[in-house]
Parts: structure tokens; sequence; C-alpha cells
């Protein structure tokens, strides 16, 4: 399978999205923002369909986009009197439409823009891998460094900045860096099925351990396990990997949770 090369960035792809769903997921579920990683996700959308329409790469407006959004979300959050519920939602339709509708303004056939919508990991590229290894190696490093402030963050904001961190500044920096992992993600498995990445292995590894640390790693194994297989299933009885990644984890999640009851 390896002979080839598109199979060898692929792997590479499956192995960097994995660390960078298992730390950045890890961080969304504890925080309990799986609904503001949502908005991003499709938000990001409108960014792809107005760089398909200027004739750019995709993934740059999709970039922007999901920055915005994301700065968007913790603005109105703060100082909005919308609900955040409301809010997302809101700018989860807006991305979504504007992409649909400069989709409908592009000439020509729009195939690759709907590749985006379900991902397609045996067209990552190399400069895809480097994309995806700095974001990857930045996570980790933030991820580690700074453990104690974002640990207090994520379960208590308001004894965080009783402690004198700040907070609105980590909230802000860990938005942009979900952001940027979300939309790298993309490419492989999809805006439909990407969510699955950043949400199910935490889940899983949330059964045997509330340490944020150990999750970080063991989120990150789960979700590298459930991407080979998938990869394998893409190239060995040709079905779509995000979808047998997906499928994967969550039968992975209902058995798990079948034998601890």
């Amino acid at each position: 399978m390896l002979q080839y090369e598109f199979m060898q960035n692929a792997l590479w792809g499956v192995v960097l999205i994995s660390v960078i769903a298992g730390f950045i997921g890890t961080v969304i579920v504890v925080r309990r923002k799986v609904f503001v990683a949502g908005g991003i996700t499709h938000a990001s959308f409108g960014g792809i369909g107005i760089a398909y329409y200027l004739g750019i790469n995709p993934l740059i407006g999709a970039f922007l986009f999901a920055v915005t959004t994301a700065l968007s979300i913790d603005i109105l959050e703060k100082k909005s009197k919308i609900r955040p519920d409301s809010a997302i939602a809101m700018l989860w339709s807006l991305g979504m439409a504007i992409g649909l509708i400069f989709m409908f303004l592009s000439p020509g056939y729009s195939a690759n823009l709907m590749g985006f919508m379900f991902g397609d990991i045996l067209s990552i590229a190399v400069s895809d891998i480097i994309g995806m290894a700095t974001i990857a190696a930045v996570t980790v490093m933030l991820a580690l460094l700074f453990y104690r402030p974002l640990l207090y963050v994520s379960f208590s904001p308001g004894f965080a900045k009783l402690s004198g961190l700040k907070v609105g500044l980590i909230q802000s920096v860990v938005s942009v860096l979900t952001a940027l992992g979300i939309v790298v993600a993309i490419k492989a498995v999809g805006i439909v099925l990407v969510l699955s990445l950043f949400t199910i292995p935490q889940a899983i590894s949330a059964m045997f351990t509330h340490n944020m640390k150990v999750m970080f790693f063991v989120s990150t194994i789960i979700a590298l396990l459930a991407g080979v297989m998938g990869l394998m299933a893409a190239y060995f009885i040709d079905l779509p990997a995000s979808a047998v990644i997906t499928a994967t984890l969550a039968i992975v999640m209902v058995v798990l949770k079948l034998v601890r009851r």
C-alpha cells in the first residue's frame, strides 16, 4: 500500500491530524465547546466558496473564515446580549449560505468544492503535510508548556481570572488554534464528518480517565487507530476513508459503553 506516494502522504496526514485532533479536541470537549467547533467548521465553507470563486486556494479562504468566526464567537459571547448558541447558529448558517451562493456563481463543475464537504484523504499533498506538521507542532508545544493555565481556564475561567491569568487572551489563542486545526482536517475528512475526530476519541478517553494530560495522548492514539483503519479501507475495499473513520469511532464507543455497563 505504501509503495505509492499519495498513500504515504495520506498516512502522514492521518498521523498529523490525529495529533491535532487529540490535543485540540480534548480542550474542546473539556471546555464544552463542541457546538462552537461545529459553528467554526461549517462557517469555513463560506471561505471555501469565495476562494473557489476567486480562483485561489480554497483552504486560504477557509482559514480566514474559520479564524474570523472563532474570534467573532468569543466577542459575541463576552460583549453581546445575543445568546451564545443563537450567535453560533447564525454564523454557522451564514457561512454555509455564503459558500452555497458562491458555489452556484462559480463557472464550470464544482466537484472539487463538494470534495471539501466529505473529504478526500488520498488527495493530500506535501504542502498540506507541511501545514499540518506546523500546526501540530505549535499545538503540542503550547499545550504542554502552558498546561496549567490551560487547565484552569478550561475548568474554571472565574478562578483563573482571580489567579491573575489573562483568560481572554488564552481563550482567543485556543479559538484560533481550534479554527486552524479544523481547517487542515477538512481536506481529509470533510466538513460534514470532521467534528467526529475532535469529539468521539475524547469522549472514549474520558470513559477511562479524567486527567486532561492523559486525555491528550489517549485521544491521539484512538484517532490514529481509527484513521489508519479508514485509510486501509479506502485503499483495499474502495470505501470513503472519512466515513469509515467516523463509523469505526462510533462503533468502538458504543461497544465500550456496553462493556462498561
